[in-house]
């Protein structure tokens, strides 16, 4: 699919690509800033932590469950076409694999299953309304117990199925694809940590982000 992509889209999107590097790096910075900021908030890493490790225990032991890794993708891809005013045509999910046919498309939409931690997102916006139901009086390790198996599920399925041929990367180049991947992976961490982390706030750690990027601008430019 990707030799029939016009030339100048294929240049388009490298130059594209190029252009997504220094963000990448600032996010990445960023990240780490603010991970070394609360490196003693221990209330967040250990459930976090636990959680993460949780899952991947479960996905060494068992068997993949890649039909729900599968209605996860699809879902995200029907999620973000609406958001772009996309209409669903068509959708199927299995556990080898599934499609979903919207209106329209773009980068993004096809894209965003690699970047975009649907599962964890869901908890995010579920659990607080279980945790009122059921009268919790501290639900936040649970919330972040649940969150670290959320976005590890995310992680090691999606690079477990990255190994196989993805049509939605072979359409958008591969170059362009890790570079949007890279960028939207790094990101969606940073404003999940930034949120999450007592310090120094989300405003501050998006604006450190693009401070890094600046200055790799500026090192690479003339």
């Amino acid at each position: 699919m990707a030799a029939r992509i016009p030339w100048w889209r294929r240049v388009a999107r490298w130059l594209w690509a190029a252009a997504l590097i220094p963000w990448i790096i600032g996010n990445t910075v960023a990240l780490g800033r603010v991970a070394a900021l609360n490196g003693t908030a221990v209330g967040l890493w250990v459930p976090l932590a636990a959680g993460a490790l949780a899952w991947l225990v479960l996905f060494l032991s068992l068997p993949r469950p890649l039909w729900i890794y599968v209605v996860g993708h699809e879902l995200t891809h029907v999620v973000w076409g609406w958001l772009f005013g996309a209409r669903v045509r068509g959708f199927r999910v299995g556990s080898r694999g599934g499609m979903v046919r919207l209106t329209r498309s773009n980068s993004l939409i096809a894209l965003s299953p690699y970047f975009f931690p649907l599962y964890a997102v869901l908890w995010s916006v579920a659990f607080p309304v279980v945790a009122w139901l059921a009268g919790m009086s501290d639900p936040s390790p649970w919330y972040l117990l649940g969150l670290g198996v959320c976005y590890a599920f995310h992680v090691t399925l999606t690079l477990h199925v990255l190994r196989v041929r993805q049509p939605d990367l072979e359409g958008e180049g591969w170059i362009f694809s890790a570079a949007l991947i890279a960028f939207g992976n790094t990101l969606v961490a940073l404003v999940g940590l930034g949120a999450l982390a007592p310090r120094p706030g989300l405003p501050t750690a998006l604006g450190w982000a693009v401070r890094e990027a600046w200055n790799v601008v500026r090192l690479l430019g003339p």
